[in-house]
């Protein structure tokens, strides 16, 4: 059995910054989950559906080593409000595990009194949040890695995996999906 990450899905999910560190998780040998915060078959920002793997209380039973929350706005807004996915993130950050948010998803982790230091995320996102933002693709403060959006997503799973498994890691997970 792998390392486990919860990658928490929500309505309205922004679809790259679901399935890209999924992929890039899975390579490195994570196991994976997807939790359905709004029930199991849930539709992203373009349309896409996705069947999660487990529902949010099952995610909350498990041991998991990062916890993942992708933006998109009404996705990551369900996350800021929704009792038991803010439970679980402080959860999460109160064991000493990493957690990620890409694109609005910090918005979520400002909800659960998690961000706390630097922090980026989608253009706009962050006069909602206030703190210390900073204009770059991926930034990893203590236990929290956020990062801008779809087009940071390959930078924000790559930082997840060196985060998760060391630098080796994320070099040889990096050649293989580049191909150099």
């Amino acid at each position: 059995m792998g390392t486990p990450v919860v990658v928490l899905l929500a309505n309205g999910f922004e679809e790259i910054e679901a399935i890209t560190p999924v992929d890039i998780l899975r390579r490195a040998g994570a196991e994976v989950f997807l939790a359905g915060v709004d029930g199991m078959l849930l539709t992203g920002k373009t349309g896409v559906t996705i069947q999660a793997d487990c529902s949010l209380a099952e995610a909350a039973r498990k041991s998991i080593d990062l916890l993942i929350l992708p933006g998109g706005g009404a996705g990551a807004k369900t996350l800021m409000i929704h009792p038991e996915a803010q439970k679980l993130i402080q959860a999460v950050y109160r064991s000493g595990k990493p957690v990620g948010a890409i694109c609005a998803a910090p918005m979520a982790l400002h909800a659960a009194g998690v961000l706390k230091g630097a922090y980026t995320c989608y253009p706009g996102v962050e006069s909602s949040i206030g703190g210390d933002f900073v204009e770059k693709s991926v930034i990893t403060e203590g236990q929290i890695t956020t990062s801008r959006g779809p087009g940071t997503a390959m930078a924000f799973s790559l930082e997840l995996v060196g985060r998760l498994f060391g630098e080796a890691k994320r070099s040889v997970v990096e050649k293989e999906v580049v191909g150099s």
